[in-house]
């Protein structure tokens, strides 16, 4: 893979010349985890291929989704628990077969001080998702399910470029911390209203929802 190519809007040539020096590209297949709660925190993946879905657990197990990570972009949690040397608080599955750039933690903080872009990539990449997070937080605090559910499968067309999520009700309840019967219920409500099609674990969003 020629990283120059697809970063050299991005990055300067000093910066490009060493991630392809110290980095290794890795493959990961859907559904594969690639970083768990409680784990260290050992590299930075930066994705040329898919999506990467990011989620929190509580300690009954449930999954909250918080937020995608798409090809160009990075996971601003694994920057902040690299930073302060912590153990991994966020999940992160592979929505999509991923290729990723995996930078070894330990250039951190020299890219930092040494390229301007790369210090730049980083803060953008945190206030874009802590933007993210309030969004989610306001989701949590002042919408209903059915408008937070609403939101979830515009996010999934919006990542994924496709109307049709193969999901099932029990996977989208468990992402969004609720029961399978609510979600079967609001869904089902989705489709009278004309919003969506059900089929057997796949869901057609119509282009009025």
């Amino acid at each position: 893979m020629k990283i120059a190519e697809q970063f050299r809007n991005v990055f300067e040539p000093g910066l490009l010349k060493e991630i392809e020096e110290k980095t290794s590209v890795v493959q990961i297949k859907e559904g594969e985890v690639i970083l768990d709660i409680g784990q260290n925190v050992k590299i930075i993946p930066l994705l040329t291929k898919g999506i990467l879905k990011i989620s929190r657990m509580d300690e009954k197990g449930q999954e909250l989704f918080l937020y995608y990570v798409n090809a160009q972009e990075s996971c601003a949690m694994t920057f902040t628990c690299c930073m302060q040397q912590y153990p991994s608080e966020i999940k992160a599955t592979a929505e999509t077969d991923v290729e990723f750039i995996a930078i070894p933690i330990q250039v951190m903080d020299g890219w930092i001080a040494k390229y301007p872009t790369w210090k730049s990539f980083v803060m953008r990449t945190i206030r874009n998702r802590f933007n993210e997070l309030l969004n989610t937080i306001d989701l949590l605090a002042f919408q209903k399910l059915d408008e937070r559910l609403i939101h979830y499968l515009k996010e999934k067309v919006k990542n994924t470029g496709s109307s049709l999520i193969n999901l099932s009700h029990e996977q989208i309840a468990h992402e969004m911390a609720s029961s399978r019967e609510v979600i079967s219920r609001l869904l089902k409500k989705l489709e009278n209203d004309k919003k969506l099609i059900l089929y057997r674990q796949q869901i057609k969003v119509l282009k009025d929802m």
